[in-house]
């Protein structure tokens, strides 16, 4: 089998080749990556726990799914694939918003993405896939926020990152939403 590979790209979001995932994550090439946080329609947060067999941050609870685009992908594309492989739901996503990120994970690898985000709610029980998630669960915004403060060990890097600001997303443009 074919490793896939990453976009990399510039600060800009310009593409600038590909390269093979995990030597982008050992050598800590910034790249393209997705990551879409599905909600139920009272607000709360659908989180995954990593299956343990994942090349990184293995049995830790994140969001709904992430992924990287396949070059010549679409970002919008992509974020639907995912969520479909991942947590076997099928909603619609509508982009939030994209940051910049470097962090260091298990195994000596790097993460250093430009992330994509994007948001969706679902009245459908997920149906993960056991290769990529061990479990999942819906969480209040309250209640997350709480757990994280005080077990950030149990939580993905990026996660830990990123969940305020998708909650302040939600805040300003969804207000008629619970969180």
């Amino acid at each position: 089998m074919i490793e896939p590979h990453v976009i990399l790209v510039d600060q800009n979001d310009q593409e600038r080749g590909t390269m093979p995932k995990m030597e982008a994550h050992i050598k800590g090439e910034l790249h393209r990556a997705i990551s879409v946080f599905i909600f139920d329609m009272e607000g709360n947060w659908i989180i995954q726990q990593r299956a343990k067999d994942k090349y990184h941050s293995a049995n830790l609870l994140s969001n709904a799914c992430c992924t990287h685009p396949f070059p010549g992908e679409t970002t919008q594309h992509s974020a639907n694939r995912r969520l479909i492989e991942e947590m076997g739901l099928d909603c619609e996503l509508a982009f939030a918003f994209s940051f910049i990120y470097k962090a260091s994970l298990d195994h000596d690898l790097i993460e250093h993405e430009l992330d994509h985000v994007f948001v969706g709610y679902t009245t459908e029980i997920p149906k993960p896939n056991p290769d990529e998630v061990s479990a999942w669960r819906l969480i209040n915004y309250d209640m997350l926020q709480e757990d994280v403060q005080h077990y950030p060990e149990r939580y993905t890097e990026w996660f830990k990152l990123i969940y305020h600001k998708v909650q302040m997303f939600l805040t300003i443009n969804q207000p008629h939403q619970k969180n």
